[in-house]
Order: structure tokens, then sequence, then C-alpha cells
């Protein structure tokens, strides 16, 4: 069961109800313009990055990307420099860039909720298991790296 409880399965959920918001409650709502297109654009194309370069880390480390399993290296370097999740923020601006490409206007709310999502069911164990793991090398990391950015 822990393997359908991944960050991607719920990044599609949370998008599909965003696209259905568009396309079937729309309420007249809309932030239709070229500068929204490009913006949602970038958004979606910087997720797709980032996710990249944080995957990268992930083999150059030889450890685990899967969420519910614990690693066996904690990655400091390249984008894990500044952002102790950079794969759930790439969720979260891929989620975002979709809702303004679709126009999802009220779809845009669920972005939060999806950050609540990815807090309570990955980041906050994840991050537990790590204190245990690593002890002061994590919490030196969490110290001078931020959650988000």
């Amino acid at each position: 069961m822990k393997w359908l409880d991944m960050p991607p399965l719920w990044l599609v959920c949370f998008a599909v109800l965003a696209w259905c918001q568009a396309r079937f409650l729309p309420f007249g709502l809309s932030l239709t313009h070229p500068v929204t297109s490009l913006v949602s654009g970038l958004l979606v194309g910087a997720g797709i990055v980032l996710a990249m370069l944080a995957a990268v880390e992930f083999r150059r480390h030889k450890t685990t990307i899967i969420p519910h399993e614990t690693p066996g290296k904690l990655i400091q370097s390249g984008v894990f420099g500044k952002s102790r999740n950079p794969i759930y923020l790439a969720d979260v601006l891929i989620l975002t860039g979709l809702c303004l490409w679709w126009d999802a206007v009220l779809g845009l709310i669920f972005v939060p909720i999806f950050v609540w999502v990815l807090e309570k069911r990955f980041i906050i164990p994840e991050e537990n298991r790590m204190r245990r793991v690593f002890r002061a090398d994590f919490a030196r990391y969490a110290q001078k790296t931020r959650r988000w950015v």
C-alpha cells in the first residue's frame, strides 16, 4: 500500500482536481493573460528541472529517493544546499503552474492543501527518520537549510 502513497500520485490527484475545477466549475473566473501563460510555463519548467537536479543528487550519492524509506546518506549538496525538500518544492511549482495554465482560479486553493498533505504525509516523517539516523549532522543541516526555500 505504501507504493500507492507516493508524492507523484498525490500531485496527479490534485492536478486532476484543478483541471476538473477549470473545466466544469469555472464560475466565470479567469486569469487568462499572456503573462499568466508565461508564468505557468516557467513554474512547470522550473519544477521539472528542480526535480531532475534533485534526482541527480540522489543518484550521485547512491541513496534512496523513495519517501517511505530511510536514506543511507544525508544529501547536502546541489539543490539540497538551498532546500531540504527540492522535489516537494518542484511538485508544488508544477501544481501551481498547471493551475495557472488551465486557468483553474479556484483550483489554486489546492496548492496550500497539497503543501499541507506533503508536510504531514511525507516531510515530517522523513525528517524524523533522518533525525534518528543522522542526529547532529541533520540538526546542523536543518539549522542552515530551510525546509522549502
